[in-house]
């Protein structure tokens, strides 16, 4: 072997080793903390918990070395909590046209609003603060009873933050400015019988349109349960018509905003169909959610009802999650199921991982300087995925650029 080769050798074993070694992910232990698992085992006083390479690895582990160590002080750890059915990434401004990307008017069945998200919107820092590690994004729909489909991110805001795209088929049913809910009820079950009648014939869609026979691809999806049926309804007497077509078509299906399902809770529970609900709508805002109430989420969850709470539409607000499920909490909601409510009950709902601290689940983790649900607690710390995330915020940026002294005027700071 010549010298060239030799050192070229030689070169190529110590970069290998390099690669190995910065591939190798260090391994954190968090000790002494309150751990509030969103499992059976309940909190775990004075815990340990480790992760590395982005998963949970041992929970109180014996004789174990570990590259860091993160000494909680009696500190509440919890899961990343999760959001749900928002716009978060797809606007940034709401009185911007050119920022709004979650909806228009040809939306349908097929519409991917992942297509228009964005990492960088500075909605995503604003909700880590809030404790939120992961979100279900959805669109607002067009003009047809399909809204569109679901996709979900994690709020590290990097370019590669979406974990999965058309993940829930969402529909808006109910009351209509013009016409009949009637026909949107109608269209959805004619949708849902057309494929499965195509389907159990073993036809194609007669229509060489290709937007049609990717819209029956959606439908098959969801008529296999590969992906749930994610209604937006609020009078009784519309869930319970779902109710039948969970039965009758055999659906993964979600009710979402739900103001009257107090009044079916029996039903919801018995065909075991979860509930994602504001639990701060507490007016009867119209003829179909006159059942509006701050204890609704205390009475489903009481019913057996899998709940989960979220803050559907707007994004800006979504940072506020945590103190819903503490005024859930204050209205009646016992605080564990409240705290399942935005993790493990989220993750369960929608087919996620996470949403627990448990052996094998992400490291989505979040330390606070006291009980999450209280106004004056903040976040510490957070991971995602094992990575630890910054907490600085456009907000924070803002308050610190004005309230820095100068003798400059302010236009100029």
């Amino acid at each position: 072997m010549t010298l060239f080769n030799k050192s070229l050798l030689a070169l190529s074993l110590s970069v290998g080793l390099l690669l190995s070694c910065a591939v190798k992910a260090e391994s954190v232990a968090i000790i002494n903390a309150t751990v509030h698992t969103a499992t059976e085992q309940g909190v775990l006083n004075q815990a340990t918990i480790v992760f590395e390479n982005g998963i949970i690895s041992a929970i109180n582990p014996q004789n174990m070395s570990f590259d860091r160590v993160v000494d909680a002080k009696g500190a509440t750890l919890t899961p990343g909590f999760i959001a749900a059915m928002n716009d978060m990434g797809l606007v940034e401004v709401g009185a911007v046209a050119t920022s709004r990307d979650a909806s228009d008017k040809e939306a349908d069945i097929i519409f991917d609003p992942s297509l228009a998200f964005n990492p960088k919107a500075t909605t995503i820092p604003f909700a880590r603060k809030g404790g939120i590690t992961r979100n279900i994004v959805t669109s607002d729909g067009g003009e047809s009873v399909f809204a569109g489909e679901t996709f979900v991110v994690n709020l590290t805001g990097d370019f590669d933050s979406v974990l999965a795209t058309n993940t829930g088929l969402f529909v808006q049913l109910g009351a209509a400015d013009e016409g009949s809910r009637a026909i949107g009820m109608q269209q959805l079950i004619h949708k849902l019988d057309d494929v499965k009648k195509a389907l159990s014939e073993g036809k194609k869609s007669k229509d060489k349109d290709d937007e049609v026979s990717r819209e029956d691809t959606v439908i098959a999806s969801v008529l296999a349960g590969k992906k749930p049926l994610i209604v937006a309804v609020d009078r009784a007497s519309d869930i319970l018509h779902m109710v039948n077509l969970k039965q009758k078509f055999n659906l993964d299906l979600v009710i979402v905003n739900a103001a009257d399902a107090v009044l079916v809770a029996e039903q919801l529970a018995k065909a075991n169909i979860p509930v994602v609900i504001d639990v701060m709508r507490n007016l009867p805002e119209s003829f179909d959610a006159l059942h509006n109430s701050l204890d609704n989420a205390a009475k489903l969850a009481s019913a057996g009802v899998k709940v989960a709470i979220a803050l559907p539409g707007d994004s800006h607000g979504v940072y506020a999650l945590r103190y819903s499920a503490g005024n859930a909490v204050a209205n009646g909601m016992d605080y564990h199921d409240a705290l399942a409510a935005i993790t493990a009950n989220i993750a369960d709902i929608f087919h996620l991982e996470g949403g627990r601290i448990a052996v094998g689940q992400p490291a989505d983790l979040v330390l606070w300087s006291g009980d999450p649900f209280e106004y004056r607690s903040k976040v510490q710390m957070m991971w995602i995925a094992g990575d630890e995330q910054g907490l600085q915020s456009r907000q924070d940026e803002l308050r610190d650029r004005y309230l820095k002294k100068t003798d400059m005027p302010a236009a100029y700071r």
